[in-house]
């Protein structure tokens, strides 16, 4: 079977693009091959900064001929319907249709399409320019002078060559010949910029990657990684030294070389000074360096960097790290001012004692300076949510409030509060926002902040992801709770929710992390009244707390399901009312484990027997009697149904006040014989009117029954 080689080549590709650009080349070509009537064994993508490549293994040489009929109207049909007929089978002239006889629908036209198959090559060649010119690049560009006529191609980088050969390893393979915009495809592709720039004739996949390796370019991005990350803690190692090891820098990396040169550079020990976490993201950031620390330790950085050149230098690379160095210094120097320059006081500090004193704060200390100044500018936190500084008071109520649930010291909670986003003014999380929280602990501790208050201000924003830990402090837990839950009910006052796909202030992510905090710590918290505290922080807007509610089921649904849950125990336990999500969770455990028991199968059973009967009854509008009359029993099974139901109804609505679910679902659990006694021996429909509604409303029972642990319809099985 023949393969295809496919390589497009360009000026250097951003990193970031690179992976899913490959992903997507293969896509579309593998689908219009599919689409065209070819089949394939295999496809693989591989990309590099300045080229996409793919390999097709065992395509078929040609596509099936092809052969259909296509019914067409009667031979007494007006002719708009024929002429409609022989547009849609591509005919000329009805004379080129069939006529065929059916005992009951008369003679009808018929049209016989046969469609010979077409060479790989001769679809390939149609493919590929369409592709390029269609490619969904997040941007692109035109360049030359053919950039200035209306339709030239667009390319992340220009386009500068085209390889794509096709054929069996027995054979030559062949080039598919095609052009777009004067880029003729051929079997010639180039090697490294520097260190092999001449033209480089290829065959198939093998020998290319071979020659290319050969031409110092590592094709495979994956190998790539592999040999940065090898190498990079073989020289730390060597020096005495652990890499600091960083997946999303290494696969950016990788994405910017195609010969990787592995190399360690060096700045003073003086700015060692600087947070860990402000050095790695300085030196990440502007020089895609990774950072090391001495053997053995857990925090401490130590003064060397490593840097993956894409070149072998004939000093051994000595003059690019010493480069690097000199780039690295300069950044740290304004990281040390910027950290330094966050320990003193603002200049306009004369002018933030109003805001000082609108939250308790000491204009001694830099943090509360910081906070200071954030109400003081008025700093828009959403145009029609007002301002930081008015966030952060809402924040402190609510947060002072969820202290007495939690049980955290409500003096504590109402500092971090006030606190938690004044780092959000200094020049560390300005120049680096995404150490917002990190810094705020720092400086708390720096200036003397209980370890419980200093946690909060990083902690607060967490989980930030379904991966990341939830806040365990009750101080952080309770600043924690009411920053999300005064952005969901800030958000739905003013009706801004999220709609399908689209979350711009990442709500499902703010309530999924409430859902998380909640169950993950244990914590018991009526969100029917603190939505209600919440929403009465925001004057005009409307209170939403039911939407809400329901919008929280829906992220409870997607916690329980990763757990394992089943969807349906969920259903059956949620109610529009249910306010309590670990709660929640407590009966969805108590009724999964009860289901699994053959009590709880068997009884599952009979209630829903029961249920629907009932429904269908109720249906039908059959009277149902509005309580039980023991008089009326006819058969041993109803009365010993009746006090079985009766026993339960009382049982389990005790356990439940208790909130033991387990023993709920045991009390119910005695149910299952005299249910189905009752079921086997008595006939519910009788003839006798009153005896019917008595047994219908026996039935009633059972369903109100074990609607007080859950709505048992909804249980599949």
């Amino acid at each position: 079977m023949p393969d295809l080689l496919l390589e497009l080549r360009s000026e250097e590709i951003p990193a970031r693009m690179q992976r899913k650009a490959a992903g997507d080349l293969r896509k579309m070509l593998a689908d219009g091959l599919v689409e065209a009537g070819l089949t394939y064994e295999a496809a693989r993508e591989y990309w590099t900064p300045r080229r996409l490549t793919l390999d097709i293994r065992g395509l078929t040489a040609r596509s099936k001929d092809i052969r259909e009929e296509i019914k067409g109207p009667s031979t007494t049909a007006p002719e708009q319907a024929v002429q409609g007929f022989l547009r849609k089978a591509g005919l000329s002239s009805i004379a080129e249709a069939h006529v065929h006889s059916d005992p009951k629908k008369g003679d009808f036209y018929v049209a016989h399409i046969a469609k010979p198959g077409r060479a790989a090559e001769e679809i390939i060649a149609e493919l590929v320019p369409g592709i390029i010119r269609n490619f969904p690049w997040p941007k692109s560009m035109r360049w030359g002078p053919a950039s200035a006529k209306p339709g030239s191609l667009r390319w992340v980088r220009p386009l500068q060559s085209i390889v794509c050969t096709f054929g069996p390893e027995t054979e030559e393979p062949v080039v598919v010949d095609f052009e777009i915009d004067g880029i003729r495809a051929g079997n010639v592709t180039f090697g490294h910029r520097f260190h092999a720039p001449g033209p480089i004739t290829v065959r198939r996949f093998d020998d290319y990657v071979a020659k290319l390796e050969a031409a110092k370019v590592v094709l495979d991005a994956d190998r790539r990684k592999e040999i940065i990350l090898a190498d990079a803690r073989n020289i730390a190692f060597a020096n005495g030294l652990d890499l600091v090891e960083d997946e999303g820098l290494l696969e950016e990396v990788s994405g910017l070389v195609e010969w990787p040169v592995v190399l360690m550079g060096e700045f003073e020990q003086d700015f060692l000074a600087i947070p860990g976490e402000v050095i790695r993201l300085t030196i990440r950031a502007n020089q895609k360096c990774f950072v090391t620390r001495p053997q053995g330790a857990a925090d401490d950085l130590s003064n060397r960097f490593i840097l993956v050149a894409n070149i072998e230098a004939k000093d051994g690379g000595k003059e690019i790290a010493y480069g690097n160095g000199k780039v690295v210094r300069a950044r740290l120097s304004d990281a040390l001012y910027f950290w330094k320059t966050d320990q003193g006081d603002l200049p306009d500090l004369d002018q933030l004692g109003e805001s000082a004193a609108k939250f308790d704060l000491d204009l001694k200390k830099p943090l509360d300076q910081r906070m200071a100044r954030l109400d003081h500018l008025n700093v828009t936190f959403h145009a029609k949510l007002g301002t930081q500084g008015e966030r952060v008071a809402r924040i402190k109520r609510l947060a002072e409030e969820l202290a007495l649930v939690v049980g955290a010291d409500s003096a504590l909670v109402a500092r971090a509060s006030v606190l938690a986003k004044a780092d959000l003014q200094t020049e560390v999380v300005g120049e680096f926002p995404e150490l917002q929280g990190a810094m705020g602990r720092k400086y708390a501790l720096l200036q003397g902040e209980h370890a419980s208050v200093a946690a909060a201000a990083e902690e607060h924003y967490k989980p930030q992801g379904p991966s990341d830990r939830v806040p365990t402090d009750p101080v952080s837990v309770a600043v924690a709770l009411a920053d999300k839950l005064d952005t969901l009910t800030g958000f739905w006052a003013i009706d801004e929710k999220p709609t399908g796909s689209k979350d711009p202030f990442a709500l499902r992510r703010a309530a999924l992390g409430v859902v998380r905090i909640l169950i993950e710590n244990r914590i018991r918290l009526a969100l029917a009244s603190v939505f209600a505290k919440a929403f009465a922080n925001f004057k005009g807007g409307a209170d939403q707390s039911s939407d809400l509610l329901a919008f929280f089921h829906d992220r409870l649904k997607v916690y329980l399901r990763d757990q394992g849950a089943r969807h349906d125990l969920i259903d059956a336990v949620i109610t529009p009312a249910s306010d309590d999500l670990l709660q929640i969770v407590r009966r969805v455990e108590a009724l999964g484990s009860f289901l699994d028991s053959e009590d709880g199968r068997n009884l599952l059973a009979g209630t829903k027997r029961a249920a629907n009967i009932l429904a269908a009854e109720e249906k039908k509008k059959t009277v149902v009697a509005e309580t039980v009359e023991p008089a009326l029993f006819r058969e041993d099974a109803e009365k010993k149904l009746f006090a079985a139901v009766n026993q339960a109804e009382k049982e389990a609505g005790q356990a439940i006040q208790n909130e033991d679910f387990s023993a709920a679902m045991l009390a119910l659990s005695v149910l299952r014989e005299p249910v189905d006694s009752f079921f086997e021996g008595v006939l519910v429909n009788d003839e006798d009117q009153a005896v019917r509604a008595n047994r219908l409303a026996l039935l009633a029972r059972i369903r109100a029954a074990t609607d007080q642990v859950a709505d048992f319809s909804k249980i599949v099985g």
